[in-house]
């Protein structure tokens, strides 16, 4: 009998694409939950071949093109100490992230072009190790108030068979510190298209990076093609003299936003984009408060690369 609630990940930065780096417990356990692994995704190849009879062949069906497909949440935080990558810190990588570390000081995450990274995870599931090399994927963020902000992956990679391989040393998370409610104490900055201290109900931004499994006769790569970040923002209901979201999504103008997160030095994270576009704006209800869902692109500017940034602090 295996049990729900044992599941847990270690992962690790590959040195070459879809080669182990051999994860271990004391160094790179990252705590996530909702995992759900999908141990075989495959393109099925049925035989064809006339038999004599009608019916299925007798030579059953290929199971072609094997990946592992792997989705999972993690409460948002920083390490704890400022100036030092998260447990999670491969994990963004492995999502077509760059990661920039300046000493005692900031870890940071943005967008990249090319020399995309990929990880090794192995999931455990109660004695079960599902190994998957050569993982990348998208991610996305989501701070609503009264709640921890949470970033949730999908993530695919190589096929390796399932064994009942033991972790190397004790699963103990490191540089992964408690996430902190989105609330009025918490959330110090809270910019949207340009306009500061708005009121805040959520913030859904992804990635959206379109990746694929691609398999030769020679190789096989999960492959990051492009991205297209964006999401919905939904504030309270200014006052239109105050703040006229409608007119700005008509006249396709773009500002910055940013969102600010956080405790303690090493555990603050800045949400930043550089130019926000609104593409929309509807009406709902809070409590009998009236509130604006806008959806929104994140664009890059003509230096590129920088649609969005997180950064730990």
């Amino acid at each position: 009998m295996a049990l729900t609630r044992k599941k847990f990940l270690v992962a690790k930065i590959e040195s070459t694409y879809g080669t182990d780096p051999t994860p271990v417990g004391g160094s790179n356990a990252v705590q996530v939950s909702n995992v759900e692994v999908t141990p075989i995704e495959s393109d099925n190849v049925q035989a064809t071949a006339f038999q004599g009879f009608i019916g299925n062949s007798t030579r059953g069906t290929l199971v072609a093109n094997k990946r592992v497909a792997i989705t999972f949440d993690i409460e948002l935080g920083g390490s704890g100490a400022a100036g030092t990558a998260p447990a999670f810190g491969p994990l963004l990588k492995s999502c077509g992230l760059s990661e920039t570390v300046v000493s005692s000081t900031s870890v940071t995450y943005a967008g990249v072009s090319s020399s995309f990274s990929s990880a090794t995870i192995y999931c455990f599931y109660d004695g079960t190790r599902h190994k998957i090399t050569g993982c990348r994927g998208t991610v996305s963020f989501n701070l609503a108030a009264g709640q921890l902000p949470v970033a949730s992956f999908q993530m695919i990679g190589i096929y390796n068979a399932p064994d009942g391989t033991a972790l190397s040393g004790t699963f103990t998370v490191a540089n992964q510190a408690a996430a902190v409610e989105v609330n009025d104490a918490n959330v110090t900055t809270a910019t949207f298209h340009g306009v500061t201290s708005v009121r805040l109900e959520s913030l859904d931004l992804s990635l959206n990076n379109e990746f694929v499994y691609k398999e030769t006769a020679s190789s096989k790569e999960v492959l990051i093609i492009n991205r297209a970040p964006g999401g919905t923002a939904v504030i309270e209901a200014p006052v239109i003299g105050t703040t006229d979201y409608f007119a700005k999504a008509v006249a396709v103008t773009t500002a910055s936003s940013s969102f600010v997160v956080g405790g303690s030095a090493g555990n603050i994270s800045t949400f930043t984009m550089a130019q926000t576009d609104i593409t929309g704006v509807s009406y709902g209800d809070t409590n009998g408060v009236v509130s604006l869902s806008m959806p929104y692109l994140a664009l890059p500017t003509t230096a590129g690369n920088n649609e969005f940034a997180l950064a730990f602090t």
